[in-house]
């Protein structure tokens, strides 16, 4: 017998002795193959990124990516080419948008016109109320200009008098799709006051019977005005219901939502009208008589006789995203349209033209926006896109002093003082929709460059137009989205700051 014939006698003998015990008589209950471990969430690489996006089960869309800001390089990212609807992140791009075009200095003006020209204190043509696009005009402001006609000596107006706001398209209210009441959606157009909202108070009287204003308040002044009105209705449901009336806006409010007493800004449908009627009241107050206010599209020639400047607008952007105001966003990001191509002929003009701004500039060739404030559901944006153009602006130093520190959080959502990532974002939030993009910086001073968009559209397809407010369901999904971008976050922190 040679040795590969006894060799293999041994094995086959072997094999067969092992047959009649217990070796092989059953199969073993755990497979004898090594199984392949659990992927960390913080383990560098797509597995890592994949297995976190898997363990936060977020229903919807969940994409970012994340590069560095020095190099460029983009580290990672998740449907990086994935377009969902950027909320407001939006307005990180439209303060882009404005600082290129229209410079960081730039102001907007609001003045006070007379046509015919001013003899002995009178004016003996038309009076203008002119807008020139300034979203934090006030009732403050409009009472200065007020003062200023009569410390330049005018007595009396014999024309007409006229509000233009032709600066801009007129715009109902941004996002149609949005109730008629709230605060967020209101129009737009060259002219706006109070960021076009109008204060509506109620209270209960010692008749039982409820007392009511609507007023454009400022902390110094509370003009009660004639464009906007309410009547109570004996009704649980809806709370409101709005009508134009003759350019008047007409609401109703169900009484058994009232309670003991209260106050809500409510939008203003016709900003010229609202405009014109409070500084109407304010010219009264210096003892200047003035017809009920016109509306123009068309600005006559005439002679300045007062104006006010409107903060510069680096300061403006600054304000904007830090409490993300619509109003600002849409009246910089049509003026800025404006100067760029001329007048658009509407907000969707106006944010297309952007979106093709930001195509030539930062390639952003997966943006297509509907406004300029990310209200409007339809906006979409892609996170590898935001990315690029944040770390484009993060060379030019412009956008980052810009933007609100994001706080860390621990586990039960408190703020965690001295994390050791320091963040600076802006946020996104709409019903089911959730982003942040901006810059972060990792323990060991590392800076990164991120775009995060989450998104279940199926579910906010299904909320009625009512209930979009609060529809049911909406907080929870956002909370468990603001949970993964800080995960993100910290993940981004640990792989690639340290």
């Amino acid at each position: 017998m040679n040795k590969m014939t006894s060799r293999r006698t041994f094995l086959l003998s072997g094999l067969a002795a092992l047959a009649g015990t217990s070796a092989l008589a059953n199969a073993p209950a755990v497979s004898l193959r090594p199984v392949a471990r659990r992927a960390s969430s913080l383990a560098a690489g797509t597995d890592g990124l994949k297995a976190l996006l898997e363990r936060a089960g977020l229903p919807g869309h969940a994409v970012c990516a994340v590069a560095d800001v020095k190099s460029g390089k983009l580290l990672e990212s998740s449907g990086g080419g994935e377009a969902l609807p950027p909320a407001s992140v939006a307005k990180a791009l439209t303060a882009l948008y404005a600082l290129d075009v229209l410079g960081a200095d730039h102001r907007f003006e609001t003045r006070v016109l007379a046509t015919g020209g001013v003899a002995g204190g009178v004016v003996n043509g038309d009076l203008i109320l002119a807008g020139g696009g300034d979203p934090m005009l006030n009732t403050d402001h409009l009472a200065l200009l007020a003062k200023a006609l009569k410390t330049a000596g005018v007595r009396e107006v014999r024309g007409k008098f006229l509000v233009w706001d032709g600066a801009l398209p007129g715009v109902k209210t941004i996002d149609p799709d949005q109730p008629d009441h709230v605060g967020y959606s209101p129009a737009v157009s060259g002219i706006s006051l109070n960021f076009n909202r109008v204060h509506f108070e109620w209270k209960r009287a010692a008749s039982g019977n409820w007392a009511i204003t609507m007023d454009a308040r400022t902390e110094k002044y509370r003009p009660e005005v004639a464009t906007a009105r309410m009547a109570i209705q004996s009704r649980a449901v809806p709370v409101y219901t709005y009508a134009d009336k003759g350019g008047v806006d007409h609401w109703t409010v169900a009484s058994k939502a009232l309670g003991k007493g209260g106050a809500r800004w409510l939008p203003v449908r016709n900003p010229a009208a609202y405009a014109g009627d409070v500084f109407r009241t304010l010219v009264r107050a210096n003892g200047i008589a003035l017809p009920q206010a016109r509306s123009v599209s068309a600005l006559p020639a005439a002679t300045l006789l007062a104006q006010h400047h409107s903060p510069p607008l680096d300061v403006m952007l600054k304000a904007m995203l830090k409490y993300s105001n619509n109003l600002m966003a849409e009246m910089i990001g049509m003026s800025a349209s404006a100067a760029r191509a001329g007048r658009p002929a509407s907000l969707q003009a106006s944010a297309a033209e952007m979106s093709a701004w930001a195509a030539g500039k930062y390639g952003m060739s997966g943006t297509r926006l509907v406004d300029h404030s990310g209200l409007g559901e339809a906006s979409r944006m892609t996170p590898a896109d935001l990315t690029r153009a944040l770390v484009a602006a993060y060379k030019s130093g412009q956008l980052k002093p810009l933007l609100k520190p994001f706080q860390m959080r621990d586990a039960k959502g408190r703020t965690v003082k001295g994390h050791p990532i320091k963040v600076a974002a802006k946020t996104g939030t709409l019903n089911f929709v959730s982003g942040l993009g901006g810059f972060m910086t990792a323990a060991d001073g590392t800076e990164l460059a991120f775009a995060i968009f989450t998104a279940d559209l199926k579910t906010r397809g299904r909320i009625p137009r009512a209930q979009r407010e609060r529809p049911p369901g909406a907080r929870s999904w956002n909370r468990r989205a603001k949970k993964l971008q800080q995960q993100l976050i910290e993940r981004w922190g640990a792989v690639y700051g340290s």
